[in-house]
């Protein structure tokens, strides 16, 4: 017939039916909640752990850093006769001070770096117990501390 569509277009599609057989049921309420309650706790545990290694590696880092500051301060020191000045700070070891005799830098491959939580280091002319001192005020970036808060020093 004219007009209409063949008998292929005509038959309803063949499904199948989603129903719900015996023993096939979903999760309830109650057991999603024990799911997401176990996996809060385990978050609870692991998380600070976690985070305790990542300062941990924050200190380790800024340590090495210092040290590598150290080195160079005494490489400026070695070619000058003197530490850098209060005024000069850490920059004097990638950029020549003025009147400067014996300056033979960079002494750094690139700029001062800052310290594990992302701040510049302190450079202390006289030191609190040397001649000079490279410090790192340590995660809350105050003056004192302890343990991660702790003032990390490098003396000379």
């Amino acid at each position: 017939m004219p007009g209409s569509l063949p008998r292929a277009y005509n038959v309803k599609p063949n499904y199948p039916k989603w129903t719900k057989r015996r023993g096939q049921q979903g999760f309830t309420l109650l057991e999603l909640l024990v799911v997401l309650l176990i996996i809060a706790l385990l978050a609870g545990y692991v998380g600070p752990k976690l985070f305790s290694q990542v300062d941990k590696a924050k200190v380790r880092s800024t340590e090495a850093q210092m040290k590598t500051l150290g080195d160079a301060v005494t490489q400026f020191r070695l070619d000058t006769g003197r530490y850098p000045s209060a005024d000069e700070g850490l920059d004097a070891l990638v950029k020549q001070p003025q009147n400067t005799d014996g300056w033979n830098g960079p002494y750094l491959a690139k700029a001062v770096p800052k310290d594990g939580w992302g701040r510049a280091y302190q450079w202390n002319v006289p030191g609190r117990d040397s001649e000079a001192e490279i410090v790192s005020l340590g995660k809350d970036g105050r003056v004192g501390g302890s343990g991660n808060d702790a003032d990390l020093v490098y003396g000379m």
